[in-house]
Parts: C-alpha cells; structure tokens; sequence
C-alpha cells in the first residue's frame, strides 16, 4: 500500500491507529511516517515507544515536546527507502519534513535506520543530509594569480 505523505490530513488518517495503538507498522515507511505525524501531534508517548530500547535513555522527553509543539508542521516527503518492507528486519527512510520554527522555514532532511524486534518496527539511528554547498565567488581560473598570494598562477601553485 502506498502512504498518502503529501496530503497531511490523509496522512494523519492513516497514521493514527499506528499511534493510537490499535495497529503495528508494517514497514520502516509506516512507522517514519507515524512518528512525523505524532511530532505534529506533540504525541511524545508514541515517539518514545517507537525509539530503539537501547537507546532511549539519551532522548530528552521534554526538549522532544517543546520542539514538537514549538513547530509549525508543513508536510512530509518520502524521498526514497532501502529495505524496511514487511519481510524485512532492517530497513532505512530518507525523507524531508518542513516546518516553521520561530519563524524560520525548515527542510529537515535525514535519513533515518529502522529496525525490527519481534515484528515491531523502531527508529534506531539518523544522519542529517547537508544541502550541497554552493560557490559565493567566481570560479578560480587556471591562470589567475593563485588565491594563497604567492603572485604564482593558480595553476603553477595550489592548482596542480
């Protein structure tokens, strides 16, 4: 089944047995999902409960509330999954949710590792995904005098 992540009042719909308690994800994009709509929610419970056993001595469970309900929830986007399907233990979830916070706009973008214990699926671990950086100033050519100040061309010094 395909998760309706662009309409956030589909998503919520879906999500909420997964939060309530009433059904278990099937997959590590069920549970992400879940638990970005139980962010918008302020659901910290439901975080917690989703969070590696091993782990979840080092989440905060006042700063995880104060910065769910201090967000401004905009919508989530699956961008893509490597495993997490309902066959298997291990699975990961790229995504970008966007929210507002103090008037800032956020693209959140992170790639998150799901896994399975005893048919639950967990959120385990997150790398945060840098948007690529960007040249402020023109390019350096080959024989403009070298950037170091040596008075070499760029190609004679630290272009080589």
């Amino acid at each position: 089944m395909t998760i309706p992540f662009e309409d956030p009042k589909q998503l919520e719909a879906y999500c909420l047995p997964f939060i309530r308690g009433e059904k278990q994800p099937a997959t590590a994009a069920d549970l992400m999902a879940s638990r970005y709509v139980a962010y918008t929610l302020a659901e910290v419970d439901f975080i917690l409960a989703t969070h590696n056993p091993d782990t979840i001595d080092d989440t905060d469970r006042d700063a995880t509330l104060k910065w769910a309900k201090g967000a401004t929830w905009h919508g989530l986007t699956i961008l893509s999954t490597d495993k997490g399907g309902e066959n298997d233990d291990e699975g990961e979830v790229e995504f970008v949710a966007r929210y507002t916070m103090e008037g800032k706009e956020v693209k959140h973008h992170e790639r998150s590792t799901f896994k399975r214990v005893k048919g639950k699926w967990y959120f385990v671990d997150a790398k945060q995904m840098q948007a690529p950086i960007r040249r402020e100033g023109p390019k350096v050519g080959r024989n403009d005098p070298c950037t170091c100040g040596s008075g070499k061309k760029y190609k004679k010094c630290h272009g080589k």
